[in-house]
């Protein structure tokens, strides 16, 4: 080690925050690294007049609502279905480097136009979005990995990524349940925590003028010191892809960049 000291992981450039890492980091597994992630990345351009029913993972009495009273309702689960507000391009200049992707072929229609969805369908296509194509002729290297049962008929497809999530509205209880988790040890290989807030339709109905940016801009702080206590590696209780909503709006990428700094204390 020099007399000097070097700089903060926090505050390399973050749209190439990776090729600035320290050269004792360039031989440790992507899986042990931790990398800033972006949930339901792609929500930032849903169709507001799209007049396809609420997807079904959205509770029985919503989709009903939905129904009967599209004009009043759809505003609402706009509201709280915008998880990002920006383009995937503009998010991986800021730095995340794992985005998730729902992605779905519209009910009753006649194309074969796969939209993405959180809630209800984006005005945007797979192939009007950045495609692997386009970035591979800028010299990128993407993983893919498919949730989806087909994906196991083919090996030469990336298996599914575990994604943590705890359902939880409220940021104490979140952190409670990945606490929990830690202790049963991480998997092998890739796999995503995502600090993520989930509202139910009761939070909803109780917080008729919020939104998710609200909730989760309020929750931010408390997330985002717990982040701070993370730790990467290949220990028990160690943290990989850390995704989270409205990511370009907070600290939240430099902070999970930053945590790479315990692996160069091990390695020192």
């Amino acid at each position: 080690m020099s007399g000097e000291s070097e700089p903060s992981l926090g505050e390399l450039p973050m749209e190439s925050w990776m090729s600035h890492l320290p050269c004792a980091l360039w031989d440790t597994p992507l899986y042990h690294l931790a990398i800033p992630g972006s949930h339901n990345a792609i929500t930032y351009c849903l169709d507001m007049n799209d007049r396809s029913p609420v997807d079904l993972t959205q509770p029985d009495m919503l989709q009903k609502l939905d129904k009967y009273m599209k004009p009043l309702i759809r505003p609402f689960v706009y509201k709280w279905a915008v998880t990002q507000e920006f383009t995937i391009k503009h998010q991986l200049d800021c730095g995340v480097r794992y985005c998730d992707l729902r992605i779905a072929h519209r009910p009753n229609d006649s194309s074969t136009d796969l939209y993405f969805y959180h809630g209800v369908y984006t005005t945007l296509t797979v192939e009007e979005a950045l495609t692997l194509r386009n970035l591979w002729a800028l010299g990128c290297s993407v993983i893919v990995s498919y949730e989806h049962s087909i994906a196991g008929c083919h090996s030469d497809l990336w298996p599914h990524i575990p994604y943590w999530w705890a359902n939880k509205c409220k940021a104490e209880a979140l952190i409670e349940a990945f606490e929990h988790r830690k202790q049963h040890g991480r998997p092998g290989g890739f796999f995503v925590t995502g600090i993520n807030l989930t509202e139910d339709l009761k939070y909803i109905c109780t917080h008729p003028t919020e939104s998710l940016k609200d909730l989760v801009m309020s929750t931010y702080p408390t997330l985002l010191s717990w982040v701070k206590e993370q730790t990467p590696g290949s220990r028990v209780g160690s943290l990989n892809i850390i995704a989270g909503d409205f990511i370009t709006e907070s600290h939240f990428v430099p902070t999970v960049v930053k945590l790479n700094e315990k692996l160069l204390k091990w390695s020192s």
